[in-house]
């Protein structure tokens, strides 16, 4: 579980991103960041049992700074009123699909995969669905899976036609027109403030294992 002044602090840098504020309660942030990681460590230790690929990881490692690059942003607000972790093989900053976890006043989640790769690995990804259509749609057809995830795979990256290679009668095109392969899940505030929430992330990342897998086998 998270502390309530973990999320009383990230609603109230909403209200005051700002510099002077954030060096006034700068105790706060690190009380917040504190917390996240240790939940995070908590994650890291049971869901090492599940995927051996995630059980090395440290939290500082999977943990994502406060602060905002802001160089080609019109938003020049200075801090981000999220926190969160990615869990992946390598470490987050290797392209590789994972976990994520994301807290943030009334919009908490938890989920994961891939997310806009690169040309080479997404052909990689494409190639592979193809090839194992049948693996595929037995991953996201899978009773659990469906449970934690109901809305399936997210659509927002998408193309308009088939990619190059491939026909519009593909049984899999569908899935072979995506540019990212998500899956998410919401958290109330209630949810991450109680003592479920461990029991709760690992659910739903064990739940998402065999796409991870899938997902990392085709970058491979």
């Amino acid at each position: 579980m998270l502390q309530a002044a973990t999320l009383k602090f990230l609603k109230d840098i909403k209200k005051h991103n700002n510099k002077p504020w954030f060096e006034k309660n700068k105790s706060l942030y690190l009380g917040a960041k504190e917390d996240i990681e240790q939940f995070v460590e908590q994650v890291i230790i049971g869901f090492g049992k599940t995927d051996p690929e995630i059980a090395t990881l440290e939290p500082a490692a999977c943990t994502y700074r406060i602060y905002r690059d802001v160089r080609f942003s019109k938003d020049k607000t200075p801090y981000k009123t999220n926190m969160g972790a990615y869990l992946n093989k390598g470490g987050k900053k290797m392209p590789t699909a994972g976990y994520y976890m994301h807290f943030e006043s009334g919009r908490c989640m938890a989920g994961g995969g891939l997310w806009m790769p690169q040309a080479p690995e997404l052909n990689k990804v494409r190639q592979e669905i193809d090839y194992s259509f049948a693996e595929w749609a037995g991953i996201l057809k899978n009773k659990a899976f469906k449970k934690t995830f109901a809305d399936g795979l997210e659509k927002e990256d998408i193309l308009s036609r088939p990619p190059k290679g491939y026909a519009e009668d593909n049984p899999a095109i569908e899935y072979l027109k995506l540019k990212s392969f998500l899956v998410t899940r919401a958290f109330t505030d209630a949810e991450v403030q109680s003592k479920g929430l461990l029991k709760m992330m690992l659910q739903t990342f064990e739940s998402m294992k065999d796409l991870v897998y899938f997902l990392n086998r085709s970058l491979e």
